[in-house]
This record gives structure tokens, sequence and C-alpha cells, in this order.
């Protein structure tokens, strides 16, 4: 498999983000490797909370969660999608399916042995995070939706989401730091737009984030659905503690969080409609975010 690592000179003084980089290889699926980048943040000995980044952005979108996070004596963990950040791009829009991100992920949790996670997922970070979760519910200890969905294509995605998905494809320049940046309330500044531009010096390392809007399952035939299905079919049968926490101003997520709060592990949790929070809450109100896990964590620890 072809792929392009973005040089390292894309990423120096980035605003807010001290972090140091780790590394690690995931199979290819095709006798090769890539390189995986994750953050590594917090005391060691301590349980992790795995941060999961969605399209188009990467662990950058954490930036402003983790500090609050090691402060209360957490690890966080949090990795780039292959395809994104730091992590190798395949080359080709075919070699992006939705089972090898989450088999690249699989890869990323077993190879670190993290256990006891507690997982805050937004965006595709939340159709993989929830898959792994399904999968490996022994090594999951709770569980933040924050807007994200695990869809099966058994239920229209609605025109919001068609709507971000026509232009994902259609515009001639894919300009991730304004995608994000529209994404938001608060809005960024310029330094924090480039920062989403970073990992994409040029078109060609952007195939991951151009296929991932044709990735999510929006026909009950697509070849994620059954395997969604039957994660929903084993979510529902695990009591693991949620929590949800949905942007007031995410127009394609609105709504979705009620479909989550039906989970047995859901009841009886505070769940919360961040007001002036868009869909990449993580910016507009990552402090918060990162506050309501940490009470989360300690109300749901034994």
């Amino acid at each position: 498999m072809k792929a392009l690592r973005t040089p390292d000179d894309r990423f120096q003084d980035l605003p807010d983000y001290p972090f140091a980089p780790n590394w690690l290889e995931v199979d290819d699926t095709e006798g090769g490797s890539l390189r995986v980048h994750y953050l590594d943040e917090g005391p060691a000995e301590a349980d992790p909370v795995l941060c999961l980044h969605g399209e188009p952005t990467w662990s950058y979108l954490y930036r402003h969660m983790i500090p609050v996070f090691t402060a209360a004596g957490h690890r966080v963990v949090a990795p780039d999608l292959v395809g994104f950040g730091k992590s190798d791009k395949p080359a080709e829009r075919s070699d992006y399916t939705y089972q090898r991100h989450v088999d690249w992920l699989t890869s990323v949790i077993v190879q670190l042995d993290l256990r006891n996670i507690t997982l805050v997922c937004q965006d595709w970070g939340g159709l993989l995070g929830l898959r792994l979760w399904a999968e490996h519910p022994e090594r999951f200890a709770r569980v933040v939706v924050a807007n994200t969905a695990l869809p099966t294509g058994d239920q229209p995605m609605g025109a919001a989401f068609e709507g971000w998905r026509q232009f994902s494809q259609e515009t001639p320049e894919f300009r991730t730091g304004r995608i994000v940046y529209g994404g938001t309330v608060s809005k960024l500044t310029e330094a924090e737009v480039a920062a989403y531009d970073a990992p994409f010096p040029d078109d060609s390392y952007q195939a991951g984030a151009r296929q991932f809007p044709v990735l999510v399952p929006d026909t009950p035939d697509n070849p994620a659905s059954e395997p969604n299905r039957a994660a929903w079919a084993r979510l529902k049968t695990l009591d693991t503690p949620v929590l949800t926490a949905f942007g007031a101003e995410d127009k394609i997520m609105a709504g979705v969080d009620r479909v989550f709060q039906k989970l047995p592990g859901a009841q009886g949790q505070p769940h919360t409609i961040l007001p002036a929070a868009g869909h990449f809450l993580q910016e507009d109100v990552g402090p918060e975010l990162a506050q309501l896990t940490c009470d989360f964590i300690a109300r749901t620890s034994a």
C-alpha cells in the first residue's frame, strides 16, 4: 500500500500543542505497515482516557481537554486516525474502508494494552470507537458519546449530512481548517485554522479526508451495515456507563443523543446539551467537556 507521510516541519510551533509524539506500526492488510501517531499524556500507570477524533480533524482537536484530564490524574491517549494528523496517509481512496479503520484502531488499543478505558468519541471517532467498545467490552469502563452516531443505513442520515457529503465530494478544494471553522460557534484563529491544514500539504494527502463521508453507511446493504447492527445488538446488552454530551448548534447530529440514552448504561446519567457548541464541541467547550468527563469518571468509579 502506497502511503504518504506529512513532513515534520508542517507541525512546528502549533498553538497550544506542546505534546510529545509517540508512534506505533499497524498492519496495512496488504503485507506492509503504516505508522500511527498518538499522544500519551499523564501518569503512565493511570487508567486511560481514549480520545478519538473524526473527520477531518486530528489529535490537535483535544489540545484544550488534555490538560484538564492530566490535572485530574488521568492518562490521555489520543491517536491520529490513519490518513489524518501525523499518521501515515494511504494514497488511494480505495485504501480506506470502515473495517480497515476499525482494525487499525483495534491494533492500537491492543498494542498499548489499554484497559479500563474511558472512551471520549466524536464524529468518526464514534463510528469507530463504538465498534471497538462493542467488540472488546472488557477493555472499556465507560463511554462519553459526543456529537456522533453508529449508523446502520436503516434510517436516513438527514438533509444536513447529505449536504455535507455532497460538498465534501464536489468542492474543488478541501480546505480542512475552514471546514472545522465552519463547524464551531466560537470560531478559530488563523493559526488554529492553519494547524488543521498542517497534515495536508496538498490534495494528494487528502484521500482519507475525501473518502470518509462516503464510507458512512447510508443504505441497508452497505458493507458496514451488518457489522454495525451487530454492534448495536451487543451494546444493548452492556451495562457500561454511558454519558451523552452534544452541542446545541450541531445540526448534523441533532437528536441522535436520544438514541444512545436508551442504552442500559445511560439510564440515570446527567446527559447534557452544551449551549454555544457546534459539531466540533472540543473547540467550543473543550474544558467543560473534559470536566464533565472527569466528573463522570469520579461518579462511576468503583
